[in-house]
């Protein structure tokens, strides 16, 4: 177990963030400024906080526990003269401002953005929302499952003999965090360079729809929106995954003509290297269900361990299908620490992703655990009169 260590410093060390948001996006955002060094200071309101606390699983709030990491908690009265003060006092001391109000709220607080910037010029402010500050539904409220919905993710993921489906968890605003800190951190070179803040206009929409965005060319071309193919991919094959003699499943792709005919091989079938259904990508695309119901037959015959074994002796690519259970004790994830397991007052521990991505001369690291709601509030008040 991994402790927290408050003197701990890191590359964003003297960047203080002030992150009004809520819920996914914005405390993805902010997470990552915070695991390398930001001070992150969380704005929140009185008795509820922000929503993300809510998220609970047997009645602890693990999501928190694990996005609110190495941020502090201040309460503030945003709708009181004081609270508004105080805010506006941070504003002058801080380079980052993270908000995810619907478009047209923080202008109704007296907080427009180019209020803001005559407070503090060289001010990075982050504006998430669901469709964007400008266009025609920027009034509109946004929230992730729309936005999955909207963006043709949900078309693509799934069965075509199935309704779409949704990702089980708030894709398209982890998506977006991790958008929105890359554009911070650009913003915020251009602040430390020139001397000039600026406004990130950071919809959910956008991030996600970058991921598929390739569809929109295919679309030009063939006039023919690509239908969700369940675990097959509509441009190579084979590429499945496929169950095995013990109900365990595995993973196999073959998107390179090489790999495709590796694998042949090793099924023991190479007459299918000059078969016409499977002699070329094109022809085993437009095959994919012959020629998975072949592979599917081999790996059925053979357990988990016994395909991984067979198939990785022959450098097949290949991997099993994992559950969190299956990781937590994976010699991979073992081995590279990619769950690391800090220090929790409620559970003991708390296993949660590592910091993510590895610097070799200036990693992140863990300061302090999610804060109780107001935490740090006389801290943060106290350090503020010695600013000015």
């Amino acid at each position: 177990m991994q402790k927290f260590n408050g003197d701990a410093r890191g590359p964003l060390d003297g960047v203080r963030v002030l992150d009004l948001s809520r819920l996914v996006a914005g405390n993805m955002l902010t997470a990552f400024l915070a695991d390398f060094g930001a001070d992150v200071i969380k704005v929140e309101r009185e008795g509820s906080g922000d929503d993300l606390r809510n998220w609970r699983e047997a009645d602890h709030d693990i999501y928190w526990k694990v996005y609110g990491r190495n941020k502090r908690s201040l309460v503030l009265d945003l709708k009181s003269d004081a609270g508004l003060a105080t805010l506006r006092k941070l504003v002058r001391h801080s380079q980052i401002f993270v908000e995810n109000f619907v478009p047209g709220g923080l202008e109704k607080m007296g907080l427009a953005p180019d209020l803001l910037l005559q407070l503090n010029p060289q001010l990075v402010i982050v504006r998430i929302s669901g469709w964007g500050q400008t266009g025609p539904f920027s009034h509109k409220p946004g929230f992730g499952t729309l936005v999955e919905a909207m963006s043709g993710f949900a078309h693509l993921n799934g069965f075509a003999d199935r309704p779409p489906a949704l990702p089980p968890l708030a894709l398209a605003d982890m998506i977006a965090g991790m958008y929105g800190a890359a554009g911070v951190l650009t913003a915020l070179r251009v602040a430390e360079r020139e001397g000039r803040g600026q406004v990130i206009d950071l919809s959910l929409f956008e991030p996600i729809f970058s991921t598929i965005s390739s569809e929109a060319a295919k679309f030009k071309l063939t006039g023919e929106p690509t239908m969700r193919s369940g675990n097959q991919s509509s441009h190579t094959a084979p590429r499945n995954i496929y169950e095995c003699s013990d109900t365990k499943f595995v993973a196999l792709s073959g998107s390179m003509q090489s790999m495709a005919l590796r694998i042949f091989d090793t099924i023991g079938r190479p007459e299918l290297k000059s078969d016409a259904r499977f002699k070329t990508n094109a022809a085993r695309v437009a095959n994919r269900d012959a020629l998975d119901a072949i592979i599917a037959a081999f790996i059925r015959e053979r357990s988990q361990a016994e395909n991984l074994a067979l198939f990785e002796a022959a450098g097949v690519t290949v991997g099993p299908v994992c559950s969190v259970g299956d990781l937590m004790e994976h010699p991979f994830v073992k081995g590279r620490e990619a769950i690391v397991e800090l220090e929790d007052a409620d559970m003991g521990s708390v296993p949660m992703h590592n910091i993510v991505p590895r610097l070799s001369a200036s990693p992140g690291g863990f300061r302090r655990p999610a804060p109780k709601l107001g935490e740090h509030t006389n801290e943060i008040l106290s350090e503020l009169d010695r600013l000015d």
